[in-house]
Parts: C-alpha cells; sequence; structure tokens
C-alpha cells in the first residue's frame, strides 16, 4: 500500500524540464551508468548519475528533454557529484525517461 502524502508535501518536489547537453561513460560507478550535464534554463547547469544505460545510448540522449527533481541535497556517487534526480518509470531492471512530447523552454516547472 502506498503511503499517503499531503499536497503541501507533494509541492516541496520541484521537478523541472531540463536538456542532456552533455553525455559520459561513468566506468567506476557499481552499476553501468552515465554522467550527465543538465540545462535547466535559469536554474543553471546541473549534474546527474543515471543507470540507463540498458534503453539509452549517449548519442540518443544527448539533447534529450527530461524530467528531474531539482531540489534534492547533492549526493557523492563514486567520484562523481550528483546535483539533481532525473524523473523515469521502472520496469523490471529498465528505466523509461519521463520527458515532455514537444520541446518546452528548459526550467519550466512540472505541476
Amino acid at each position: 500500500m502506498n503511503k499517503l502524502i499531503s499536497f503541501d508535501d507533494f509541492q516541496k518536489v520541484d521537478l523541472r524540464v531540463g536538456t542532456i547537453i552533455e553525455v559520459n561513460d561513468f566506468p567506476i560507478a557499481k552499476k553501468p551508468a552515465y554522467q550527465l550535464t543538465i540545462d535547466f534554463g535559469g536554474l543553471g547547469i546541473k549534474k546527474s548519475s543515471a543507470q540507463i544505460t540498458a534503453l539509452y545510448s549517449k548519442d540518443h540522449l544527448l539533447n534529450k528533454q527530461i524530467v528531474a527533481v531539482v531540489n534534492f541535497p547533492k549526493k557523492q556517487i563514486a567520484n562523481f557529484m550528483s546535483e539533481c534526480l532525473i524523473i523515469g518509470a521502472v520496469n523490471g531492471g529498465d528505466v523509461i525517461l519521463l520527458n515532455p512530447e514537444t520541446n518546452i523552454p528548459n526550467g519550466t516547472k512540472v505541476a
């Protein structure tokens, strides 16, 4: 059973649209992952680590818009500092990224 949260709790989560502008391999990660650099417009550039190598090539990810939580604290992953959490649907062990159907301005708030 899912634990219920209040609408006020939900409003604390800052979900934004960003565009992936750089994709690098992350060979020292425990599980296969990429290091991503994401442009969030007025919020600036943020980095994230994502275990999405099974379904996405680096070429496919470059310039792709995604949705991410941008107000979590930074998290150290191996020698990399992750600054946001990319949102995806988990299907077994695979993560399918959530993204807008059409391009919209980077930094657009998701509600």
